[in-house]
């Protein structure tokens, strides 16, 4: 049931509620979700370099995206936990300072997966600003968000 404002997540009464996918039919369903870092000029060249302080950066961090994209049930309260199929990152330099990861994330399931790829892409960019902060404090984590999501009773949606 929905309030007023039409939001999925708080019932009518006002409370928080998870909502009810009892009924609904599984489908194939992806999400893409982006997030981005900005560092110094320093910090870019140790991770290029692979002589961050704390060691492979883009390794560690793509591992703790997929791994966090396992656990967004646990972090956030009403998302219902998933069997996810595919766990996807992809880190692209955008600019000579600018990192920028891409989750993809799939499952077959009554409910979507934006929420995974959001988390994973966050992750992954907190992970480099940790693995990094001993070069950079000035880090800023930008632009997370989703990109695609397909399946589901809304179907596509593309930013």
């Amino acid at each position: 049931m929905k309030n007023n404002f039409g939001l999925s997540h708080i019932g009518a009464d006002g409370s928080p509620t998870m909502v009810d996918v009892g009924e609904k039919k599984a489908t194939s369903r992806i999400a893409v979700a982006k997030s981005r870092l900005a560092m110094s000029e320093a910090t870019a060249t140790a991770i290029k370099s692979g002589a961050g302080p704390k060691g492979e950066v883009l390794l560690v961090a793509k591992i703790a995206g997929i791994g966090a994209a396992k656990q967004t049930s646990n972090l956030i309260p009403l998302c219902h936990p998933l069997a996810l199929e595919k766990v996807d990152l992809a880190a692209e330099w955008v600019s000579e300072c600018e990192l920028e990861w891409t989750a993809t994330v799939s499952v077959f399931a009554k409910t979507g997966v934006e929420m995974e790829a959001m988390v994973a892409a966050s992750v992954a960019a907190l992970t480099v600003y940790d693995m990094c902060k001993a070069i950079d404090q000035k880090m800023e984590i930008t632009h997370v968000g989703l990109w695609l999501k397909d399946g589901g009773s809304r179907g596509l949606f593309k930013r």
